[in-house]
């Protein structure tokens, strides 16, 4: 199980990328090494509080506006949505 795999990415340049790379190296671990990989979870799907940085680490797939609640998909959800729902076979 991948837990807790992402990137802090306050420009939304990089994470989609640091995505595909991810999942690509962990779908080869399971297709050419045979490890039993049963599940991944990014981190995070809302920009959340971290303990050393408190709210300026933007780590979730979707931005969130602290005074309002409101939040906004990064690229990164379409590239998430696409691997999730993908046939393997």
């Amino acid at each position: 199980m991948v837990t807790e795999n992402g990137i802090a990415d306050a420009k939304d340049e990089k994470r989609s990328d640091f995505l595909l790379s991810h999942i690509r190296e962990i779908y080869k671990a399971i297709t050419e090494d045979g490890v039993p990989v049963k599940g991944y979870f990014h981190w995070s799907l809302i920009d959340n509080f971290e303990w050393a940085r408190g709210f300026k680490m933007k780590f979730g797939l979707y931005k969130v506006n602290y005074e309002t609640k409101e939040r906004t998909p990064t690229k990164a959800v379409q590239v998430y949505k696409q691997i999730a729902t993908a046939s393997l076979h």
